[in-house]
């Protein structure tokens, strides 16, 4: 195998997980917005 292909492959394979990781934090994030707002009472939206 060459340079090239190792690096395309990698680059393939890191894509999945910067998604999955981005993906991770927003829904993280969004859990801990809608706990606090059940916890005052209000909506979320």
């Amino acid at each position: 195998m060459n340079w090239s292909t190792v690096l395309l492959t990698l680059y393939v394979l890191i894509w999945p997980v910067l998604v999955a990781g981005t993906l991770t934090v927003i829904i993280r994030a969004f859990i801990k917005d809608w706990r606090e707002a059940r916890r005052e009472g209000r909506p979320i939206i």
